[in-house]
Protein backbone atom coordinates (compact mmCIF):
# COMPACT_ATOMS: atom_id res chain seq x y z
CA UNK A 1 0.00 0.00 0.00
CA UNK A 2 1.23 3.41 -0.70
CA UNK A 3 0.64 6.06 2.58
CA UNK A 4 -0.74 9.52 1.99
CA UNK A 5 2.15 12.69 2.24
CA UNK A 6 -0.28 13.66 4.64
CA UNK A 7 -0.01 11.25 7.17
CA UNK A 8 3.29 11.02 6.89
CA UNK A 9 4.33 14.87 7.33
CA UNK A 10 2.95 14.42 10.83
CA UNK A 11 5.45 14.31 13.88
CA UNK A 12 5.63 12.51 16.63
CA UNK A 13 4.63 14.38 19.88
CA UNK A 14 7.65 15.47 21.90
CA UNK A 15 5.48 14.59 25.15
CA UNK A 16 4.89 10.69 24.02
CA UNK A 17 7.71 9.64 21.42
CA UNK A 18 10.57 8.85 24.43
CA UNK A 19 8.14 6.41 26.16
CA UNK A 20 9.68 3.80 24.43
CA UNK A 21 13.22 4.76 26.08
CA UNK A 22 11.05 5.48 29.81
CA UNK A 23 9.76 2.04 29.36
CA UNK A 24 13.27 0.50 29.03
CA UNK A 25 14.21 1.80 31.88
CA UNK A 26 11.43 0.75 33.85
CA UNK A 27 11.96 -2.72 32.75
CA UNK A 28 15.50 -2.41 34.06
CA UNK A 29 14.11 -1.70 37.12
CA UNK A 30 15.19 2.42 37.14
CA UNK A 31 12.09 4.76 39.19
CA UNK A 32 11.38 7.17 36.23
CA UNK A 33 10.42 10.84 37.32
CA UNK A 34 7.31 12.10 34.82
CA UNK A 35 8.04 15.91 34.41
CA UNK A 36 7.46 14.66 30.71
CA UNK A 37 3.58 14.89 30.36
CA UNK A 38 1.12 17.27 31.91
CA UNK A 39 -0.93 13.81 33.87
CA UNK A 40 -2.28 15.68 37.16
CA UNK A 41 -1.03 13.20 40.91
CA UNK A 42 -3.95 14.61 42.48
CA UNK A 43 -7.22 12.24 42.55
CA UNK A 44 -10.32 13.12 40.69
CA UNK A 45 -13.02 14.10 42.76
CA UNK A 46 -14.90 10.72 43.43
CA UNK A 47 -18.43 11.76 42.40
CA UNK A 48 -17.16 10.72 38.77
CA UNK A 49 -17.01 7.17 39.14
CA UNK A 50 -19.77 7.14 42.04
CA UNK A 51 -22.14 8.70 39.54
CA UNK A 52 -20.90 6.00 36.85
CA UNK A 53 -21.10 3.75 39.41
CA UNK A 54 -24.89 4.56 39.81
CA UNK A 55 -26.20 4.62 36.68
CA UNK A 56 -28.27 2.27 34.87
CA UNK A 57 -29.38 1.48 31.80
CA UNK A 58 -30.24 -1.71 29.97
CA UNK A 59 -28.58 -0.46 27.17
CA UNK A 60 -25.24 1.24 26.84
CA UNK A 61 -26.66 2.76 23.45
CA UNK A 62 -25.75 5.95 21.48
CA UNK A 63 -25.89 9.16 23.21
CA UNK A 64 -26.88 12.49 21.85
CA UNK A 65 -24.19 13.92 18.85
CA UNK A 66 -24.29 16.98 20.60
CA UNK A 67 -24.09 15.76 24.31
CA UNK A 68 -26.32 14.84 26.83
CA UNK A 69 -28.46 17.74 28.04
CA UNK A 70 -27.92 16.84 31.29
CA UNK A 71 -23.71 17.44 30.73
CA UNK A 72 -24.63 20.52 28.41
CA UNK A 73 -26.31 21.91 31.45
CA UNK A 74 -23.93 21.16 33.69
CA UNK A 75 -20.99 23.34 31.12
CA UNK A 76 -23.73 25.90 30.78
CA UNK A 77 -24.09 26.42 34.60
CA UNK A 78 -20.13 26.61 35.28
CA UNK A 79 -19.99 29.45 32.33
CA UNK A 80 -22.83 31.21 33.99
CA UNK A 81 -21.15 31.44 37.69
CA UNK A 82 -18.51 32.88 36.02
CA UNK A 83 -20.59 35.92 34.28
CA UNK A 84 -20.45 33.91 30.73
CA UNK A 85 -23.77 33.65 29.62
CA UNK A 86 -23.74 30.60 26.74
CA UNK A 87 -27.34 28.92 25.46
CA UNK A 88 -27.47 25.61 25.42
CA UNK A 89 -27.29 25.67 21.51
CA UNK A 90 -23.84 27.30 21.74
CA UNK A 91 -21.89 24.12 23.30
CA UNK A 92 -20.80 20.95 22.10
CA UNK A 93 -19.76 17.96 23.92
CA UNK A 94 -16.19 16.11 22.58
CA UNK A 95 -14.04 13.84 23.14
CA UNK A 96 -11.48 15.64 25.43
CA UNK A 97 -9.91 19.15 24.66
CA UNK A 98 -8.37 17.58 21.53
CA UNK A 99 -11.43 16.51 19.30
CA UNK A 100 -12.72 20.19 19.67
CA UNK A 101 -9.70 21.71 18.50
CA UNK A 102 -10.10 19.06 15.75
CA UNK A 103 -13.17 20.55 14.59
CA UNK A 104 -12.15 24.44 15.06
CA UNK A 105 -9.44 23.54 12.71
CA UNK A 106 -11.94 21.82 10.26
CA UNK A 107 -14.61 24.22 10.39
CA UNK A 108 -12.44 27.26 9.29
CA UNK A 109 -9.28 26.15 7.35
CA UNK A 110 -9.14 24.99 3.83
CA UNK A 111 -5.86 23.15 2.40
CA UNK A 112 -2.90 26.26 2.53
CA UNK A 113 -4.95 27.89 5.20
CA UNK A 114 -2.78 29.27 8.31
CA UNK A 115 -3.63 29.49 12.34
CA UNK A 116 -1.83 31.80 13.81
CA UNK A 117 -0.03 30.84 17.18
CA UNK A 118 2.36 32.31 19.50
CA UNK A 119 5.46 30.31 19.86
CA UNK A 120 6.73 28.02 21.71
CA UNK A 121 2.51 26.41 21.45
CA UNK A 122 1.65 23.17 22.43
CA UNK A 123 2.86 20.82 19.99
CA UNK A 124 0.00 19.42 19.01
CA UNK A 125 -1.29 22.17 17.21
CA UNK A 126 1.13 21.51 14.60
CA UNK A 127 -0.74 17.86 14.46
CA UNK A 128 -4.50 19.05 14.53
CA UNK A 129 -3.39 21.51 11.60
CA UNK A 130 -1.43 19.04 9.40
CA UNK A 131 -4.82 16.88 9.33
CA UNK A 132 -6.35 19.03 7.40
CA UNK A 133 -3.63 20.79 5.00
CA UNK A 134 -3.66 23.94 7.11
CA UNK A 135 -0.11 25.49 8.40
CA UNK A 136 0.61 26.97 11.74
CA UNK A 137 2.04 30.57 11.52
CA UNK A 138 4.28 31.00 14.21
CA UNK A 139 4.95 33.98 15.88
CA UNK A 140 8.27 33.88 18.55
CA UNK A 141 8.06 35.30 22.00
CA UNK A 142 10.65 34.97 24.30
CA UNK A 143 11.66 33.99 27.81
CA UNK A 144 13.07 37.26 28.55
CA UNK A 145 9.54 39.05 28.99
CA UNK A 146 7.77 36.39 30.25
CA UNK A 147 6.64 34.81 26.93
CA UNK A 148 3.87 37.48 26.58
CA UNK A 149 2.86 38.57 23.00
CA UNK A 150 4.79 41.02 21.03
CA UNK A 151 3.50 44.25 20.15
CA UNK A 152 0.48 44.46 18.13
CA UNK A 153 2.26 46.20 14.87
CA UNK A 154 4.28 43.46 14.91
CA UNK A 155 1.63 40.21 15.53
CA UNK A 156 -0.28 41.85 12.31
CA UNK A 157 3.16 41.94 10.36
CA UNK A 158 2.34 37.87 10.64
CA UNK A 159 -0.92 37.88 9.24
CA UNK A 160 -1.42 36.98 5.58
CA UNK A 161 -4.45 36.36 3.26
CA UNK A 162 -4.41 32.50 4.33
CA UNK A 163 -4.32 33.41 7.82
CA UNK A 164 -7.88 32.18 9.78
CA UNK A 165 -7.46 32.22 12.97
CA UNK A 166 -5.34 32.97 16.00
CA UNK A 167 -5.08 30.33 18.27
CA UNK A 168 -4.26 31.69 21.83
CA UNK A 169 -3.84 29.55 24.98
CA UNK A 170 -4.19 30.88 28.16
CA UNK A 171 -3.00 30.14 30.67
CA UNK A 172 -0.08 28.97 28.61
CA UNK A 173 1.19 25.59 27.70
CA UNK A 174 4.07 25.06 27.53
CA UNK A 175 5.32 28.72 28.92
CA UNK A 176 2.87 28.98 31.94
CA UNK A 177 2.29 33.09 30.54
CA UNK A 178 -1.14 34.88 31.36
CA UNK A 179 -2.12 36.74 29.20
CA UNK A 180 -2.84 40.80 30.67
CA UNK A 181 -5.84 42.35 29.85
CA UNK A 182 -4.47 44.65 27.73
CA UNK A 183 -2.68 41.92 25.85
CA UNK A 184 -6.38 40.12 25.79
CA UNK A 185 -8.13 43.89 24.32
CA UNK A 186 -4.93 43.89 21.85
CA UNK A 187 -5.97 40.06 20.44
CA UNK A 188 -9.46 41.66 20.10
CA UNK A 189 -9.02 44.67 18.21
CA UNK A 190 -6.64 42.41 15.85
CA UNK A 191 -9.16 39.65 15.08
CA UNK A 192 -12.07 41.91 14.76
CA UNK A 193 -10.05 44.11 12.51
CA UNK A 194 -8.58 41.36 9.91
CA UNK A 195 -12.20 39.34 10.32
CA UNK A 196 -10.70 36.15 11.81
CA UNK A 197 -11.41 33.92 14.51
CA UNK A 198 -10.04 33.80 18.05
CA UNK A 199 -9.51 30.10 19.05
CA UNK A 200 -9.56 30.33 22.91
CA UNK A 201 -8.40 27.35 24.37
CA UNK A 202 -8.47 27.80 28.26
CA UNK A 203 -8.40 23.77 29.80
CA UNK A 204 -6.32 25.83 32.48
CA UNK A 205 -8.42 28.45 33.77
CA UNK A 206 -8.59 27.62 37.07
CA UNK A 207 -4.81 27.38 37.11
CA UNK A 208 -3.82 30.99 37.87
CA UNK A 209 -1.46 31.74 40.97
CA UNK A 210 -0.30 35.48 39.89
CA UNK A 211 -1.84 37.83 38.38
CA UNK A 212 -5.51 38.52 37.12
CA UNK A 213 -6.92 36.05 34.40
CA UNK A 214 -9.56 37.14 31.91
CA UNK A 215 -11.01 34.75 29.50
CA UNK A 216 -11.45 35.72 25.82
CA UNK A 217 -14.97 35.60 26.28
CA UNK A 218 -15.63 39.40 25.64
CA UNK A 219 -19.30 40.84 24.01
CA UNK A 220 -17.53 42.48 21.35
CA UNK A 221 -16.03 39.26 19.91
CA UNK A 222 -19.26 37.16 19.96
CA UNK A 223 -19.29 36.47 16.38
CA UNK A 224 -15.86 35.66 15.91
CA UNK A 225 -14.84 33.44 19.06
CA UNK A 226 -14.46 30.04 19.99
CA UNK A 227 -13.79 28.65 23.24
CA UNK A 228 -12.28 25.14 23.78
CA UNK A 229 -12.34 23.93 26.95
CA UNK A 230 -12.24 20.14 29.23
CA UNK A 231 -12.64 18.11 32.56
CA UNK A 232 -9.14 16.48 31.92
CA UNK A 233 -6.76 19.14 33.93
CA UNK A 234 -9.71 21.18 36.33
CA UNK A 235 -10.83 17.95 37.84
CA UNK A 236 -8.12 15.42 37.28
CA UNK A 237 -9.97 13.61 34.91
CA UNK A 238 -7.76 13.42 31.71
CA UNK A 239 -8.77 9.75 30.98
CA UNK A 240 -12.07 10.56 30.63
CA UNK A 241 -11.81 12.50 27.69
CA UNK A 242 -14.73 15.08 27.86
CA UNK A 243 -14.32 18.34 26.73
CA UNK A 244 -16.46 20.84 24.53
CA UNK A 245 -16.26 23.43 21.91
CA UNK A 246 -18.22 26.60 22.28
CA UNK A 247 -19.00 29.50 20.17
CA UNK A 248 -21.87 32.44 19.44
CA UNK A 249 -21.53 32.13 16.00
CA UNK A 250 -24.56 30.35 14.65
CA UNK A 251 -22.88 29.43 11.28
CA UNK A 252 -20.16 27.84 12.76
CA UNK A 253 -22.60 25.53 15.06
CA UNK A 254 -23.84 24.49 11.88
CA UNK A 255 -20.72 23.02 10.77
CA UNK A 256 -19.78 21.77 14.21
CA UNK A 257 -23.00 19.82 14.80
CA UNK A 258 -21.69 17.47 11.02
CA UNK A 259 -18.90 17.33 13.10
CA UNK A 260 -20.16 15.35 15.90
CA UNK A 261 -22.49 13.34 13.87
CA UNK A 262 -20.19 12.09 11.77
CA UNK A 263 -18.02 11.03 14.87
CA UNK A 264 -21.50 9.54 16.32
CA UNK A 265 -20.90 10.68 19.62
CA UNK A 266 -19.26 10.98 23.02
CA UNK A 267 -18.86 7.75 25.52
CA UNK A 268 -22.52 8.34 27.77
CA UNK A 269 -20.49 6.76 31.03
CA UNK A 270 -17.97 9.84 30.65
CA UNK A 271 -20.29 11.88 30.21
CA UNK A 272 -21.92 10.68 33.13
CA UNK A 273 -18.69 11.28 35.00
CA UNK A 274 -18.38 14.67 33.73
CA UNK A 275 -21.64 16.23 34.84
CA UNK A 276 -20.69 15.13 38.45
CA UNK A 277 -17.53 16.90 38.28
CA UNK A 278 -19.11 20.10 37.32
CA UNK A 279 -20.94 19.83 40.81
CA UNK A 280 -17.55 19.53 42.47
CA UNK A 281 -17.49 22.60 45.09
CA UNK A 282 -15.31 25.43 44.49
CA UNK A 283 -13.01 24.71 47.90
CA UNK A 284 -11.84 21.57 46.15
CA UNK A 285 -10.31 23.94 42.88
CA UNK A 286 -8.96 26.42 45.14
CA UNK A 287 -7.02 23.80 47.34
CA UNK A 288 -6.17 22.51 44.23
CA UNK A 289 -4.51 25.68 43.13
CA UNK A 290 -2.64 26.26 46.15
CA UNK A 291 -1.43 22.77 46.10
CA UNK A 292 0.08 23.67 42.05
CA UNK A 293 1.06 27.32 43.63
CA UNK A 294 3.76 25.22 46.10
CA UNK A 295 4.85 23.31 43.21
CA UNK A 296 5.72 26.04 41.19
CA UNK A 297 7.54 27.57 44.09
CA UNK A 298 9.33 23.98 44.87
CA UNK A 299 10.37 23.48 40.58
CA UNK A 300 11.34 27.08 40.49
CA UNK A 301 13.22 27.26 43.36
CA UNK A 302 15.06 24.03 42.24
CA UNK A 303 15.78 24.90 39.24
CA UNK A 304 17.49 28.17 40.51
CA UNK A 305 19.97 26.25 41.93
CA UNK A 306 21.11 24.27 38.70
CA UNK A 307 24.26 26.20 36.61
CA UNK A 308 23.65 27.20 33.45
CA UNK A 309 19.83 26.41 33.27
CA UNK A 310 17.34 29.63 32.64
CA UNK A 311 13.84 28.96 33.43
CA UNK A 312 10.67 30.61 32.53
CA UNK A 313 8.63 32.62 35.18
CA UNK A 314 5.18 30.67 34.86
CA UNK A 315 2.30 32.34 36.35
CA UNK A 316 -0.28 29.66 35.46
CA UNK A 317 -1.01 26.26 34.18
CA UNK A 318 1.52 23.70 34.97
CA UNK A 319 4.09 23.64 32.93
CA UNK A 320 7.94 25.40 33.00
CA UNK A 321 10.28 26.16 30.29
CA UNK A 322 13.64 25.64 30.53
CA UNK A 323 17.19 26.33 28.30
CA UNK A 324 19.78 23.82 29.80
CA UNK A 325 23.90 23.87 29.05
CA UNK A 326 23.54 20.79 26.46
CA UNK A 327 24.12 20.58 23.03
CA UNK A 328 20.82 18.70 22.50
CA UNK A 329 17.52 18.11 24.62
CA UNK A 330 16.03 14.93 23.31
CA UNK A 331 19.60 13.28 22.82
CA UNK A 332 20.19 14.26 26.64
CA UNK A 333 16.86 13.10 27.56
CA UNK A 334 17.40 9.86 25.71
CA UNK A 335 20.39 9.12 27.67
CA UNK A 336 19.18 10.64 30.93
CA UNK A 337 16.51 7.29 30.86
CA UNK A 338 19.04 4.71 28.90
CA UNK A 339 22.80 5.80 30.83
CA UNK A 340 21.73 7.66 34.16
CA UNK A 341 20.25 6.80 36.95
CA UNK A 342 20.88 8.31 40.91
CA UNK A 343 20.38 4.98 43.54
CA UNK A 344 18.11 3.61 40.49
CA UNK A 345 16.48 6.37 39.86
CA UNK A 346 16.09 9.20 36.36
CA UNK A 347 13.97 11.72 35.30
CA UNK A 348 12.18 12.39 31.47
CA UNK A 349 11.04 15.59 30.58
CA UNK A 350 9.65 16.72 27.46
CA UNK A 351 12.33 18.04 24.78
CA UNK A 352 11.37 21.80 23.13
CA UNK A 353 12.50 21.54 20.24
CA UNK A 354 8.82 20.09 19.65
CA UNK A 355 7.12 23.30 20.72
CA UNK A 356 8.92 25.25 17.83
CA UNK A 357 7.70 25.62 14.13
CA UNK A 358 10.46 27.83 13.49
CA UNK A 359 13.67 25.53 12.50
CA UNK A 360 16.27 24.95 14.97
CA UNK A 361 14.36 26.71 18.10
CA UNK A 362 14.00 25.26 21.13
CA UNK A 363 17.19 22.74 20.50
CA UNK A 364 18.36 23.31 23.96
CA UNK A 365 15.10 23.73 25.82
CA UNK A 366 12.93 21.63 27.54
CA UNK A 367 9.29 21.57 28.88
CA UNK A 368 8.88 20.05 32.32
CA UNK A 369 5.33 19.39 33.74
CA UNK A 370 5.40 20.24 38.13
CA UNK A 371 2.43 17.75 38.33
CA UNK A 372 4.14 15.78 41.25
CA UNK A 373 4.04 15.99 44.96
CA UNK A 374 7.11 18.54 46.12
CA UNK A 375 9.27 16.39 47.36
CA UNK A 376 9.20 14.63 44.32
CA UNK A 377 9.84 17.54 42.83
CA UNK A 378 13.18 18.23 44.71
CA UNK A 379 14.38 14.80 43.86
CA UNK A 380 13.63 14.92 40.24
CA UNK A 381 15.16 18.17 39.72
CA UNK A 382 17.99 16.97 42.15
CA UNK A 383 18.75 13.90 39.60
CA UNK A 384 18.45 16.40 36.55
CA UNK A 385 20.77 18.29 37.83
CA UNK A 386 23.45 15.69 38.44
CA UNK A 387 22.18 14.27 34.94
CA UNK A 388 23.61 17.50 33.49
CA UNK A 389 26.82 17.33 34.94
CA UNK A 390 27.58 14.07 34.08
CA UNK A 391 25.74 14.80 30.51
CA UNK A 392 29.07 14.23 27.60
CA UNK A 393 27.03 16.66 25.25
CA UNK A 394 27.23 19.46 28.22
CA UNK A 395 27.83 22.81 26.83
CA UNK A 396 29.31 25.49 28.94
CA UNK A 397 28.16 28.89 28.32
Amino acid sequence: MILSQRIQSLTASPIRKLSPYADAAKAAGKKVYHLNIGQPDIATPAQFMDSVREFQAPVIAYSNSKGEMFLLKAVQKYYAEKGMDYAIEDIFVTNGGSEALIFAVMALCDPGDEIMVFEPFYANYTTFCKEFGAKINAVPTSVENGYHLPSEEEIEKHITPKTKAILLTNPGNPTGVVYTEAEQDMISRIVRKHNLALIADEVYREFVYDGAYRSGTMPELDDNLIIIDSVSKRYSACGARIGCIISKNKELSKQVIKCCQARLCSPILEQVGAAALYTTPASYLEEVNKEYKKRRDTIVAALKKLPGVKASDPKGAFYIMVNMPVDDAEKFAIWTLEKFAIDGETVMFAPGNGFYNTPGSGINEARLAYVLKSEDLERAIYILGEALKAYPGRVEK
